[in-house]
């Protein structure tokens, strides 16, 4: 199987870095030259533009930052749609807006491919490494068809359904990993004002009912004062926006998840839009006249978990 990435940066460059690593045959594109020529280093095609890529692949993977580029991408002059054929596949990989999913994805039927959504979840660091979560949205033969592709991208792999339910699933546990981010906040507020060895509050709310990955996870580079996630406000802000907007248009009252918005829409404007999202705790900290430092912490998340092959969950 020929597979084409559109999309190279902080998730997609890994995620086509695994294909890579694992020999299969890979064609990339992405404006930054500089990310196209280390694949290039590395034995991939580079082609000029998607129309080109979707020609000569047979399944085309996108991985890109808002719902508007993938549209420019998959429908543009030179686009993806303008080189599909039948049944090559289109496996959109970036979180998304389920609806935008199902609009595009009968333009690609129209030309007689296959459309799959299949964002990843679990962070950059376990992207590099092949262990992060998949989720596909789609017919199931051709989830099938693709999926020696998918188990080296990720560890586990999940069929959520038909077409557009990978990305809705997909924005709801961006949504809670943003929620539990910004209780982690106010729970290290109070450890930390209450003179606790925040060492041992990260041990006891590792081992307790009070755990999530987000806690395992971002707490380390929080407590280090690095914060370096490698995500942003502005990529969280158009996850918690999606999540919203889904809510509002399945007339789903919500009480949580517009404060959410509110509080990361502060962040953004006190941090900068490419601030680490895990900095919205910082906000306490700045609130409160403290940090959250403790000794042992690493800079930055690297997955000690050994590469093994994925598996459908």
């Amino acid at each position: 199987m020929k597979i084409g990435f559109i999309g190279l940066g902080n998730v997609g460059g890994k995620l086509a870095s695994s294909l890579m690593r694992n020999k299969f045959d890979l064609t990339v594109r992405d404006l930054d030259k500089n990310l196209t020529k280390s694949f290039a280093d590395q034995g991939a095609k580079v082609v000029n533009t998607p129309k080109e890529l979707a020609e000569e692949v047979d399944l085309i993977i996108t991985c890109l930052p808002s719902p508007i580029i993938c549209a420019e991408v998959m429908e543009g002059e030179d686009g993806i749609l303008n080189g599909l054929s039948e049944k090559k596949i289109w496996l959109e990989m970036s979180t998304t807006d389920g609806a935008e999913v199902k609009r595009i994805g009968k333009k690609v039927i129209e030309k007689k491919a296959i459309p799959l959504d299949g964002p990843v979840s679990g962070g950059c660091h376990r992207a590099a490494t092949g262990n992060i979560a998949i989720f596909v949205g789609g017919d199931r033969k051709s989830f099938e068809k693709i999926l020696p592709a998918l188990t080296v991208m990720g560890r586990k792999v999940l069929h959520t359904g038909g077409l557009g339910s990978a990305s809705i699933l997909k924005v709801i546990t961006n949504y809670l990993a943003s929620v539990h981010l910004v209780a982690l906040g106010e729970a290290w507020t109070v450890a930390k004002k209450s003179n606790l060895d925040l060492s041992k509050v990260y041990k006891g709310i590792a081992v307790s009912s009070g755990n999530s990955f987000v806690h395992e996870t971002e707490s380390q580079v929080i407590l280090n004062g690095s914060y370096n996630i490698n995500f942003t406000m502005d990529l969280v802000l158009k996850d918690t926006g999606l999540f919203d907007d889904l809510a509002k248009k399945l007339n789903a009252h919500l009480e949580i998840s517009p404060k959410i918005v509110e509080i990361f829409k502060d962040g953004q404007k006190k941090y900068g839009s490419r601030a680490y999202s895990s900095m919205i705790v910082k906000r306490m900290e700045d609130l409160n006249n403290i940090d959250f430092r403790a000794d042992g912490f690493p800079n930055e998340l690297i997955d000690n978990e050994s590469e093994v092959k994925g598996f459908e969950i």
